[in-house]
């Protein structure tokens, strides 16, 4: 199908092929084509804009809602698959990924309205690699692992590996992600998403944070992964966390050090939305906050 791009005014600007195939090789086939520049094609809602603001003029779209893997939700005793071209609304709609990871689905609920979310994908809010994308530090809290798919075969990546820079994923000519793969969490795990906007709903995070805490039977914290989104160049793990976390109660002696931490782990920008000042001091209370939600969720699990 060729399709038609207009500027502001009636003439077309660029002329696009679009292509829907329905399985991963015949994807990979259309993506090699280095001389049509080949955009992925997901939820669009991201694409689309950049399409009509002439920020990007690729040469074919490949929709990749036709092929089966991308579009599963599979659910097993070890793992969790969410497929890349899975919507918002249908993960949001999920009452066991609901259960298994509360954090992950808050941060999908953030993106967009409800209209946005039934096209919006996680694929799509990823590899779109914005700082402040919702979806980022709750993958990376949930010890997420991109399933890639290419020219040379299939690759399993931790997503935080994949992010270079706002706008650039480490994905190479070819390759696309089909869904992303999760450790099924332990019993007694908990997670929580909290961000910071100005506005409550149709906005973007000026600070993110991510968390997951597994508990001992003890109650003592046995494993833990923070994560924040817009407080640095990629969305980023704070590794200092688990050091601080592993083998303590939870007590606000220990969340201090730990909001302390977060704070600390910040390389944020001055912009119109927030100081470098008040983004590094908001990351270390949504890390104090995010880690209380998902302790006390983990204590009931």
């Amino acid at each position: 199908m060729i399709l038609y791009i207009y500027s502001k005014g009636s003439h077309p600007v660029n002329e696009m092929r679009y292509e829907a195939p329905e399985t991963i090789e015949a994807a990979i086939a259309l993506l090699v084509a280095k001389d049509e520049h080949p955009r992925v094609f997901a939820g669009g809602t991201d694409l689309i804009v950049q399409l009509k603001a002439e920020m990007i003029e690729p040469g074919m779209l490949v929709d990749i809602k036709k092929i089966k893997e991308p579009r599963e939700i599979i659910i097993t005793a070890d793992e969790v698959q969410i497929g890349s071209a899975v919507s918002g609304a249908e993960i949001r709609e999920n009452v066991e990924l609901k259960s298994l990871f509360p954090g992950l689905v808050e941060s999908v609920l953030l993106i967009g309205s409800d209209q946005v979310q039934g096209r919006a994908t996680i694929g799509g809010n990823f590899c779109n690699a914005s700082p402040a994308a919702d979806s980022v530090p709750a993958l990376i809290a949930a010890n997420a692992k991109a399933v890639i798919a290419g020219p040379n075969g299939v690759r399993k990546v931790d997503v935080q590996d994949l992010l270079v820079k706002p706008g650039k994923t480490s994905l190479t000519t070819g390759e696309f992600i089909i869904s992303f793969a999760f450790p099924r969490p332990p019993k007694k795990t908990g997670e929580a998403y909290l961000r910071f906007t100005p506005r409550t709903e149709m906005d973007i995070a000026v600070v993110g944070a991510g968390v997951s805490v597994t508990l001992n039977p003890d109650g003592t914290c046995a494993t833990a992964r923070l994560a924040l989104g817009a407080v640095a160049p990629t969305a980023r793990l704070v590794n200092q966390a688990s050091d601080i976390l592993v083998g303590k109660k939870l007590e606000k002696s220990v969340l201090a050090d730990l909001a302390i931490a977060a704070s600390a782990a910040c390389q944020p920008i001055d912009d119109k939305r927030g100081t470098i000042e008040f983004r590094t001091k908001i990351a270390g209370v949504l890390a104090y906050r995010a880690t209380k939600i998902a302790w006390e969720r983990a204590e009931k699990n």
